[in-house]
């Protein structure tokens, strides 16, 4: 008897040990990808003042909300966003389905290849597209559309997948968060059915957490089997003051946590810093040129229309307390292929 119970003791030891030899140590360290200066310590001051209940800016963990912007703020809008690539593949491989595009604006500009006329086609010429590109199609046909896509499309610059293309930096933040207890949604412009096939794998962020733009479905039989079909209709537009509004509608609490990039991520912070006790607002700032792109106030790119960031919200941020994170300054690596630093 003495031999079992000494194995059995030995085992359980055994087996704490192992657990707390893999479990992740979540400090200072998780995010290693920033570099140390008054944003990463701030970050680092919110978490704790937040999550311990001695203190006075305790926040319970029901309440523990945090909203992210994706264009911009947790992977790469440049040179164009990444769900425009995607339709303009699209457009092109329906093409030769739809003869009359190739005299009709905006699809002539796309099979042209020509972006100054894309531009000049303006949102409702985007809209178009997408329409064209996104809708007459189930749900789930969508959906294994998109994850092929992702699967084979490569960026234009960095020649990775755009999965691939996801700011190091941030991925750690959400895992910090989520560690801390905090529970991290997408608040996009995008489309809600375009992120969700990769939010899980990428972000860690089921797609029930997803909050995006999106077109009307209806429900249907086809051959006896019910399917939701994807209209070419507008449901409902994530961005700007609609961002509040998504948020409300379905996370129904106010974030105590908001990051985003540009104008349109501007009353998400607002709603967020409107609310009581502690929060935690912040801009990624593209001024790194060399390892990613320089745009809004910092240059670069000023006449580009992705991720507009005016001076106005940069006045805004500096006036409300919001955290700038500068690319070139506050990110020791920004991708995962990124050299470490030394």
């Amino acid at each position: 008897m003495k031999h079992f119970r000494a194995y059995f003791t030995g085992l359980f030891v055994g087996l704490v040990a192992s657990l707390v030899s893999v479990a992740p140590a979540y400090s200072a360290d998780s995010l290693a990808s920033w570099n140390d200066g008054p944003t990463k310590q701030a970050i680092l001051d919110f978490v704790k003042k937040t999550t311990d209940p001695k203190s006075g800016d305790f926040v319970p963990v029901e309440d523990r909300i945090a909203t992210f912007d994706n264009d911009g703020t947790l992977w790469v809008e440049h040179p164009m966003y990444t769900q425009l690539a995607f339709a303009l593949d699209r457009v092109k491989k329906l093409a030769p389905e739809h003869p009359e595009w190739k005299t009709t604006q905006p699809f002539k500009a796309v099979l042209d290849n020509d972006m100054k006329a894309l531009g000049a086609a303006g949102e409702k010429g985007l809209l178009e597209l997408v329409m064209a590109s996104h809708a007459g199609m189930s749900t789930a046909e969508f959906e294994t559309i998109v994850k092929d896509w992702l699967a084979t499309a490569r960026h234009p610059r960095f020649n990775k997948p755009y999965t691939e293309l996801t700011y190091l930096p941030m991925v750690e933040l959400l895992e910090y968060l989520r560690a801390h207890d905090f529970k991290t949604y997408i608040v996009s412009g995008g489309g809600i059915e375009f992120m969700r096939p990769m939010t899980q794998s990428v972000y860690g962020i089921p797609p029930e957490q997803v909050i995006g733009s999106s077109i009307k479905t209806q429900y249907v039989m086809k051959d006896g089997k019910p399917e939701l079909m994807r209209l070419a209709e507008i449901n409902f537009i994530d961005d700007k003051t609609g961002k509040p509004v998504g948020i409300n509608m379905y996370i129904g609490k106010r974030p105590v946590v908001s990051f985003g990039n540009s104008d349109g991520d501007r009353q998400m912070l607002e709603w967020t810093g409107a609310g009581e006790g502690a929060r935690l607002m912040g801009l990624v700032y593209h001024d790194d040129a060399d390892r990613e792109y320089a745009y809004g106030p910092a240059g670069g790119l000023p006449n580009s229309p992705f991720g507009t960031f005016s001076q106005s919200t940069m006045d805004e941020a500096k006036k409300s307390g919001w955290q700038i994170v500068s690319m070139k300054n506050d990110w020791a690596r920004i991708f995962s292929f990124d050299a470490p630093a030394k």
